[in-house]
């Protein structure tokens, strides 16, 4: 029977769960119906889309300057693709259907191969009907290794999302509701973390990778049990580490920190009522010889960039949904009054032009804007170069400036990552040559 969203919330969670998920190397990624136990054991069981039978999907992980080859078998029942969130790679690859491949129809396969040039916190995910595939399961992370990776006892992926689900553990299978189009996306009464590693011990120095898979939660994320930095975003260190705080992820961003234990680990976010539990790694004895050296910087990518000037500025505003003037049909959104993916390019650009965004949000709801194929920095209010993203969160009635070199070529989309947004009309293009 259904319940409302806050009893749900408080039943739920009454018992902490650290499950795990197939740490091989894939060379092949099947896509196909599985059943998942996300409510803690002893609950419903959860008919869910997964990859080589599981949610999330096989962590995938490569040494940075590597290549992958993946083949892509779909056999969810409906058209797919795979897109590779936050890796600068071949414009073919990027796994778009409508933009750079066609859809992988059911029982068909496709080979995504590619180098991996920078090293970081990445995943994959569903790229087709996104906004139900993805929150059916089809995501895994991808994890690429630094050539001389940070000193630390252990390497944990620790993978945040939520689910609008029922009591009985079935997804409200509500995903084309036009409230969540309109709103704030499909928000999930049950959320947790998924974390790859089940303990530590007091002492033990670690690197925790953050991926907020959810379709439209920003989890503000607080750890407690560790002291130590945070290092990078979006798969892209920091110039200067930072101590930790309340990390806000909006949906598709990550964050790595490495940190030494201090006790439990655990993981929980601000509801706007409490603090709720996502996980906890459990301390179990202790280190005999903890590190005491300082934590400093990863090894940075080599990222176009520029001192702050900009070749040309434009402006990115988003309109549209509830108490912002629906458009009519299915375009509920809009960027700069266009709904959906126009025939032609919002920018066409030169390889290598820097363009300043002034990301706007007219609407009446946060909004995580990621661009394909490129990083770019976002900007603090005197304009001065801030951390490198993909993914950067406008919150409603809010503005941001970024900074991007766009120096990969190809067919590029720029979208919402509220995954309900994008699919109703919260999208363009920006064709790099």
């Amino acid at each position: 029977m259904p319940v409302s969203r806050r009893t749900f919330l408080a039943s739920a969670t009454a018992a902490a769960v650290v499950p795990s998920w197939s740490m091989a190397n894939a060379t092949r990624l099947t896509a196909e119906p599985v059943v998942a136990q996300i409510l803690p054991d002893g609950s419903g069981i959860t008919p869910s889309l997964g990859f080589n039978g599981g949610t999330p999907g096989p962590v995938l992980r490569v040494r940075q300057g590597d290549e992958l080859f993946v083949n892509f078998e779909n056999r969810t029942g409906e058209p797919s693709s795979v897109h590779w969130h936050g890796i600068r790679i071949d414009n073919a690859m990027d796994g778009v259907p409508g933009l750079t491949q066609d859809a992988v129809p059911d029982g068909e396969d496709f080979a995504y191969r590619f180098v991996a040039p920078d090293a970081g916190t990445f995943w994959y995910h569903s790229h087709s009907r996104s906004w139900k595939q993805v929150a059916r399961g089809l995501y895994g992370p991808l994890i690429v290794e630094e050539r001389e990776p940070p000193d630390v006892d252990a390497d944990i992926i620790v993978i945040i999302d939520d689910w609008w689900m029922e009591q009985t553990g079935e997804l409200r299978d509500d995903f084309d509701s036009m409230f969540h189009f309109s709103h704030g996306g499909r928000l999930g009464n049950y959320a947790k973390a998924i974390v790859s590693q089940s303990s530590v011990r007091v002492g033990d120095r670690v690197r925790l990778r953050l991926i907020n898979t959810a379709n439209a939660r920003v989890f503000p994320v607080k750890i407690d049990g560790v002291q130590g930095n945070l290092v990078a975003l979006d798969g892209m260190p920091l110039r200067t580490v930072k101590p930790i705080g309340t990390i806000l992820l909006a949906p598709a961003q990550r964050a790595d920190i490495v940190a030494d234990v201090t006790g439990d680990v655990g993981f929980s976010f601000w509801t706007g009522r409490e603090q709720y539990p996502l996980a906890t790694i459990g301390a179990k004895g202790a280190n005999p010889g903890p590190r005491t050296s300082p934590i400093g910087p990863l090894p940075p990518n080599t990222v176009a960039t520029t001192s702050g000037d900009a070749d040309m500025h434009v402006t990115l505003r988003m309109q549209g949904g509830a108490m912002g003037g629906l458009h009519p049909g299915d375009d509920i959104w809009s960027f700069n009054g266009t709904s959906g993916l126009p025939e032609t390019p919002w920018l066409h650009l030169k390889r290598g032009t820097a363009v300043r965004m002034t990301l706007v949000n007219d609407t009446s709801f946060p909004h995580g804007i990621h661009l394909h194929g490129q990083h770019f920095h976002e900007l603090d209010g005197e304009g001065s170069l801030g951390p490198l993203r993909d993914t950067s969160l406008v919150e409603a009635r809010e503005s941001r400036d970024i900074l991007c070199v766009f120096s990969n070529p190809g067919k590029w989309l720029l979208h919402c990552h509220t995954l309900g947004h994008a699919a109703t009309g919260m999208e363009t293009w920006v064709e790099v040559g």
